[in-house]
């Protein structure tokens, strides 16, 4: 009797580390098509925005808005995370992701671009706070590093083809159409979403704070997060463009190059992670970054913009992961929902500060200026991390 529960223990420890479990699977794949749909839009908005008559101040304004309303309801997704259950906020922001875009296809003027990419938002804040969540639910915590490295493969993976395949739909089928399937691809994450089984919403540990808005303990990692995605505003709204301007060829193999590096480093990035903590890992991911954004500020050919995706892709797959991370190992299980509500409320922040500011630059300086700029602010990341550490170090 003493043997078999012996030999059991193991079983079971061996059981409770497994990160691909069959609900693990699932969010991985809902993940992946909601991502597939919004990355085609990426590249596609701003060539959208032109038809409509749109300069480089109103594309920045478009892609911006939308992180804005995203940022604005991520603290409501994470207490309703914890009140009204995962399953609840995951299948809503779903519905209204597949709405907003899928309305982008009836589209005829500015305005109403305008007020739909704020429906998106509310959509994208609520359904990327809860997938990150659910996905931080399944993985076993001293696999943390790894297994969110894993979960990120399946945003990786739409960022390998998402952008690529919009721009190549753009030349054969209308915005319209392609905006219908960017929410067909909706309604597929919506479907497979609907068979997870969800973690129970725990009424005791309810948060009832009234202006409990983000989780603190998330604050270091989160504003690191800001000053790296910054540099995103500025890839997604206007990189197409001004390699066009400049006349380089490829910009579909800077995203397909860029994915397939992030994709590399989510394999061992995680890992690294869990032995060694973000020490190991975050300033080399952000020097990284650091040399793509002075490549693109000079971009003098091809073979330039090809290096900075790989670099790009290597350095932001490094340090996202670990910072997200990071921002739950010290919460309590009933705070996750809030760690990455504010995870990813810096996330947005820094991609709708950048698209903005940066349309500003691209339209009193040029677009070169953009990644300089850019630059600047993966270095103040750096510093600021330094910083962090010798604080902690000190208390």
């Amino acid at each position: 009797m003493s043997k078999s529960l012996v030999k059991e223990a193991p079983r079971q420890r061996a059981s409770s580390d497994k990160i691909w479990t069959r609900d693990f699977v699932l969010i991985v794949m809902s993940n992946f098509f909601v991502f597939l749909g919004f990355q085609m839009t990426l590249p596609t908005l701003p060539l959208f925005v032109k038809e409509l008559g749109g300069n480089d101040q109103l594309i920045g304004i478009v892609v911006g808005i939308f992180t804005f309303s995203a940022l604005l309801l991520r603290p409501y997704a994470g207490h309703a995370l914890e009140s009204k259950g995962r399953r609840f906020v995951f299948l809503t922001g779903l519905g209204i992701f597949v709405f907003s875009v899928g309305s982008f296809g009836f589209v005829n003027g500015m305005l109403f671009l305008f007020l739909m990419r704020i429906v998106q938002g509310v959509g994208w804040g609520f359904s990327t706070t809860a997938s990150g969540t659910i996905a931080t639910d399944l993985i076993p915590a001293k696999r943390r590093g790894e297994g969110m490295g894993y979960y990120g493969l399946s945003g990786n993976l739409a960022l390998a083809f998402g952008p690529t395949l919009g721009l190549a739909l753009v030349g054969i089928v209308s915005f319209k159409q392609l905006f219908l399937i960017c929410a067909i691809l909706g309604v597929a994450a919506l479907l497979l979403s609907s068979k997870i089984r969800y973690k129970q919403v725990d009424e005791q540990a309810v948060p009832l704070k009234k202006w409990d808005i983000y989780e603190k303990s998330a604050l270091p990692p989160s504003i690191l997060l800001f000053f790296i995605t910054v540099t995103f505003g500025g890839i997604a709204s206007f990189l197409p463009i001004y390699s066009v301007q400049k006349g380089i060829a490829g910009i579909e193999w800077y995203f397909l190059l860029y994915a397939i590096a992030l994709m590399l480093s989510r394999t061992f990035a995680g890992k690294i992670y869990d032995q060694k903590g973000h020490q190991a890992v975050f300033i080399p991911g952000a020097l990284l970054i650091l040399v793509s954004m002075i490549l693109l500020a000079w971009l003098p050919n091809s073979m330039a913009l090809y290096v900075a995706a790989i670099l790009y892709g290597f350095g932001f797959g490094t340090v996202q992961p670990a910072l997200q991370a990071w921002s739950v190992k010290e919460v309590q299980a009933n705070r996750r929902g809030m760690a990455n509500a504010t995870f990813f409320s810096f996330f947005d922040l820094g991609i709708g500060i950048g698209a903005i500011v940066f349309g500003q630059i691209a339209y009193l300086y040029g677009y070169s200026t953009i990644y300089s700029v850019a630059a600047i602010s993966v270095l103040c990341s750096i510093l600021l991390y330094i910083r962090i550490l010798i604080k902690t170090k000190t208390t």
